[in-house]
């Protein structure tokens, strides 16, 4: 994972297989190693082992609810940051889920780039490692704190998808990103993979960022994907 010396260790405590695999994959895209359990009492023996750096959790487990793992791993010292994944959308919930121990809630169905950058902060937070404010690549910058992009100067408007393809494309300057790679990232893991909203989105945001310029950062590698480079 860029910013550390390091593999970041993640535990995922899911037990619908398809959300599980969706999440996994994209933490092992972003550097992480990943580990997962199925259900509570899984998920609540490998969390007392020390050996992760932040833990994925949902509420709705097989064998111990989430509240209960969470709760056990605060009373048993285990201070792991901890991302609560829910359906459970009410503040109720919410509340109950970030008394119990959870350091952050997310509820479903989510983007894999939100997931991503609430994991990343509170592993910073509970590390203080600093990471990059501002991606660069040629003369395209993307300031992800006020969450501006400018290129030789000119500022450029992105709407919240077109931003988080780019950061995306920009975390990972040279490598070619596959079509399922971006829906995983940019949309939620229940998005139809046929759609060819990738496509649409791609275009938009090479109208924005490359157009009005005589170098094209944004490439498309045909039967691959798209990379920026």
């Amino acid at each position: 994972m860029r910013g550390y010396t390091r593999s970041v260790r993640a535990l995922v405590v899911e037990d619908d297989a398809a959300i599980a695999e969706f999440v996994a994959r994209g933490l092992r895209e972003a550097g992480f190693a990943v580990d997962h359990a199925s259900g509570g009492e899984e998920g609540l023996e490998a969390a007392r082992s020390g050996l992760y750096d932040v833990a994925v959790v949902d509420l709705m487990l097989p064998g111990r609810d989430g509240l209960s793992v969470i709760e056990t791993m605060r009373a048993a010292g285990i201070l792991t940051p901890v991302l609560i994944l829910s359906a459970r959308r009410s503040v109720d919930d919410r509340v109950r889920g970030l008394q119990a121990g959870g350091d952050d809630y997310l509820t479903k169905p989510f983007a894999f780039a939100e997931l991503l950058a609430r994991i990343q902060a509170l592993v910073r937070r509970a590390s203080r490692t600093p990471e990059p404010t501002t991606l660069t690549v040629g003369d395209l910058t993307l300031d992800l704190l006020s969450r501006r992009v400018v290129r030789r100067g000119v500022p450029i408007d992105l709407r919240p998808r077109e931003f988080a393809l780019l950061e995306y494309l920009m975390r990972h300057t040279g490598t070619v990103l596959s079509k399922t790679m971006i829906l995983s990232h940019v949309w939620d893991y229940s998005f139809d993979p046929q759609t060819n909203v990738v496509d649409v989105l791609v275009s938009r945001l090479r109208e924005r960022i490359d157009r009005p310029f005589e170098k094209k950062l944004l490439q498309t590698v045909r039967g691959v994907g798209y990379v920026i480079r």
